[in-house]
């Protein structure tokens, strides 16, 4: 085996350190308690990721199953309701979606839908009695995220983010080498997240994302800063460019750099943008590095690290659920159980506070300081 290869057994040990290891690898005495049933998703918008990269995967999970559908697309509701099984009764419009309080087969909701759409539905589906899992951004605002909060919080039920990379083997893997001090103390984090956006889709409009790159992709580089730091920020300073002559960008935003900085002195240093393509990020302390590329993708993660003046790849072993099976089975587990997922609701406000921070910053070309 690889001088630099993790054993299964090693990766567990290593991801026992910390709280995370309860997300994916539940212990033998929480697994016992389970109950037989699966609980019910009702996927809420078939867009691509919906329908490429979530319905796919669910069939995979252990303790959840597609139970709805919700679109506003007859043909969607039609074509993917005869593929997956799920009964006319079962198959929901946006109009009728309130009536999923009446069906016992839905205890979850899943959220994939254009940002600004993201509050209305989770705070509704929170009314009716279902635990929510909620694409990121949130929403478009911190007060549309305290609103969600709140909404479930009032219904008793549970409301999870959708932040995959933390259900990733690779990404977990980074944020025990951190935690553990492999890096020793760290003094530098770069992330860096963009692609180039195609004319004409959603994202590109503001009504519906809020915002531009900072809202779709940089959030993957504000997010990853702060999983690896384990820290919160207590200053932003934030440039944006964007070409206003190219079509795409008549409402949103292109590019945003920005600088994060942390109570132990830790700088952060990220990138967001849609006119080139990135995907990476590293952790600098002073004993050595932490790196991955691509670091957040769907596949095909890479790592790096640096110690004792020697750079080498890292082979991380594969956790018995990749990460859509582990976030998708994270909220029914959380729900069964009674446990906060380890991306709630709060996590998602945390980051649209900042990015309504970077925002300001760029927009007043002034530091922003950080309650």
């Amino acid at each position: 085996m690889d001088s630099n290869a993790f054993s299964r057994r090693e990766m567990v040990r290593l991801m026992g350190l910390g709280s995370l290891a309860t997300a994916v690898l539940p212990s033998a005495a929480c697994a016992a308690d389970q109950p037989r049933r699966k609980l019910g998703y009702a996927i809420v918008g078939l867009g691509s990721y919906a329908t490429r990269q979530i319905m796919p995967r669910i069939k995979d999970c252990e303790f959840a199953r597609l139970a709805a559908l919700v679109s506003g697309t007859p043909e969607k509701l039609e074509r993917y309701g005869s593929e997956y099984g799920i009964p006319k009764t079962h198959r929901y419009s946006y109009a009728d979606y309130d009536r999923i309080r009446d069906n016992p087969d839905i205890d979850l909701v899943y959220v994939i839908l254009p940002n600004s759409m993201h509050a209305e539905y989770s705070i509704r589906a929170s009314r009716a009695g279902k635990h929510v899992l909620c694409e990121k951004p949130m929403a478009v605002s911190a007060a549309e995220c305290e609103a969600m909060i709140a909404a479930a919080r009032k219904a008793d039920r549970k409301l999870m983010i959708g932040y995959r990379s933390r259900f990733e083997a690779h990404n977990r893997h980074a944020i025990e080498l951190v935690r553990t001090g492999f890096v020793g103390k760290p003094t530098l984090i770069t992330a860096e997240h963009g692609f180039n956006a195609q004319p004409n889709q959603w994202r590109l409009d503001k009504p519906m994302s809020g915002g531009g790159s900072m809202m779709d992709i940089g959030i993957y580089s504000l997010n990853a800063a702060r999983y690896l730091a384990g820290e919160e920020p207590v200053e932003v300073s934030a440039m944006e460019y964007t070409d206003r002559s190219d079509p795409r960008f008549r409402t949103v935003e292109d590019r945003i750099d920005w600088q994060m900085r942390f109570p132990s002195g830790l700088i952060a240093n990220c990138v967001s943008r849609y006119t080139s393509n990135h995907n990476a990020y590293r952790v600098t302390g002073d004993k050595g590095w932490v790196g991955m590329e691509p670091a957040t993708s769907y596949e095909g993660h890479q790592m790096w690290v640096r110690a004792n003046g020697k750079t080498e790849p890292r082979t991380v072993p594969a956790l018995p659920k990749n990460q859509f099976v582990g976030q998708l089975d994270h909220l029914a587990e959380c729900a069964m159980n009674g446990r906060e997922p380890i991306v709630s609701g709060e996590e998602g406000l945390r980051d649209l506070r900042l990015i309504e921070a970077i925002y300001r910053s760029a927009r007043e070309h002034s530091a922003v300081k950080l309650a």
